[in-house]
C-alpha cells in the first residue's frame, strides 16, 4: 500500500476553448511517466450529489507514491516541470491535499 497521497484539483479557465482544453488533459497525462509514482489517476467530477460533495473543479489527479521522498523526487522531476510551465496558463486555481499513511 502507498504511504504517500498527493490530490490536485483543477479548476480551468472559464474561456478555454477545446483545443486549450485538450492541451491541459495532454500536460496533466504527461505525469503518468514520471517513474516515482506507484499509482496515478486523472478524473473529472463524478456524477455523486450529496451535501458534503465539492464537485467544483474540473480536473482531479491523484498519484500516490511509496515514500514522501518519491513524491519529493516527482515534484522536481523535468517532465513536472514542463508540465507547470506549460499549463499553469489553463487554471484559475488549484488546490493540493497531500496526506501520508496512518
Amino acid at each position: 500500500m502507498s504511504k504517500f497521497v498527493h490530490v490536485v484539483n483543477f479548476w480551468l479557465k472559464k474561456d478555454l476553448n477545446e483545443q486549450d482544453k485538450a492541451a491541459f488533459v495532454e500536460g496533466v497525462t504527461s505525469l503518468g511517466q514520471i517513474k516515482d509514482l506507484a499509482t496515478f489517476h486523472i478524473g473529472q467530477p463524478a456524477s455523486t450529489s450529496r451535501p458534503v460533495i465539492d464537485s467544483s473543479y474540473d480536473y482531479c489527479l491523484v498519484c500516490t507514491f511509496q515514500s514522501q521522498q518519491d513524491h519529493d523526487a516527482y515534484q522536481v522531476d523535468p517532465i513536472h516541470d514542463v508540465f507547470r510551465d506549460e499549463c499553469a496558463k489553463y487554471w484559475d486555481k488549484v488546490l493540493i491535499y497531500d496526506s501520508v499513511g496512518i
